[in-house]
């Protein structure tokens, strides 16, 4: 059975601005971050499910969420599901950080996320209670723990080109690495490296809390793929624009597919089952609209629509 949530008294919806169609701009007050916080809202007629979706590293802020990378409002204008996209978070893992950050503030994502926002969005919008969670990169490690954090919130977990290993002393330096590039010191997040924090977010170590979880895993290898040649619509014939993708994005995925596959095993190991997709690819925005087509009917199975 879903898990219902009562709204932290503090928060609170400030404003609700049509866009068009079924989307909406949703500006929710975060108590325990104490600023507003943007939501971008897909919204059907009638009571419906919600499908929470992270944006990557930069929160969506810098680079463009994914209501600009992808096709995510054409995709979901027919569905009988919301969508809710929170803009900011960058470099945040969309948890909550044990002391505020010099550069990020004060980061109490997961809060927001489980307790503050469903609440909301379920009186405001008449949402029915069953819940999805899905990121990319950076996010789909914090999608992966918000289920883990939140036992009953959510139906079905989607974590495309992730790297859900936090805690050994790789894993640890590779997220340090990832928030220094927007100034941030992980160590403001969990902890110095190797203590209790950084177990308790490590999805591998915690994989089975996501038993009876619908799962959809994904990652690319590194190598070419169908989106990176001259010819794809992302790289629109810029041949300096590809090079960059396989350099940058090709190693990162090359790093990404060997953290997946130790969640990947793991969770076989323990006999969870889960839709595994393993494909020649780069980390890029592409692949991740593709995952989010691929893995709608598993989510629409387990969300009951």
């Amino acid at each position: 059975m879903p898990i219902p949530v009562a709204a932290d008294p503090g928060s609170s919806i400030l404003g609700v601005r049509p866009l068009g169609g079924r989307q909406y701009e949703v500006v929710v007050f975060s108590a325990a971050m104490n600023r507003a916080i943007p939501v971008w809202v897909s919204h059907p007629d009638g009571p419906a499910p919600a499908l929470y979706l992270l944006n990557a590293v930069d929160g969506g802020e810098s680079g463009g969420p994914w209501t600009s990378r992808t096709d995510v409002a054409q995709f979901f204008a027919d569905k009988p599901v919301n969508v809710i996209q929170p803009i900011g978070g960058r470099a945040s893992y969309y948890t909550d950080w044990l002391t505020d950050d010099p550069v990020l503030g004060r980061n109490r994502w997961s809060t927001f996320l489980i307790d503050e926002l469903p609440p909301l969005l379920e009186s405001h919008f008449g949402m029915t209670g069953r819940n999805a969670v899905a990121g990319t990169s950076m996010s789909a490690t914090s999608a992966l723990n918000l289920a883990i954090e939140a036992p009953g919130r959510y139906q079905a977990v989607g974590a495309f080109s992730g790297c859900p290993k936090t805690s050994d002393p790789v894993a640890s330096a590779y997220v340090y690495s990832q928030l220094q590039l927007y100034g941030a010191n992980a160590g403001n997040m969990w902890g110095a490296a190797g203590s209790p924090a950084w177990a308790a977010h490590d999805p591998v170590l915690n994989a089975d809390r996501l038993r009876g979880l619908a799962l959809y895993i994904s990652t690319g290898n590194g190598a070419a793929g169908v989106h990176d040649t001259l010819t794809d619509p992302s790289i629109g014939g810029d041949a300096g624009r590809l090079a960059d993708r396989m350099l940058i994005g090709g190693s990162m995925e090359s790093v990404v597919s060997g953290c997946t596959a130790e969640l990947t095993d793991r969770l076989a190991g323990l006999g969870i089952p889960a839709t595994v997709v393993r494909r020649d690819g780069t980390h890029a925005w592409p692949y991740w609209q593709d995952d989010l087509h691929n893995s709608w009917p598993l989510f629409a199975a387990a969300l009951g629509v």
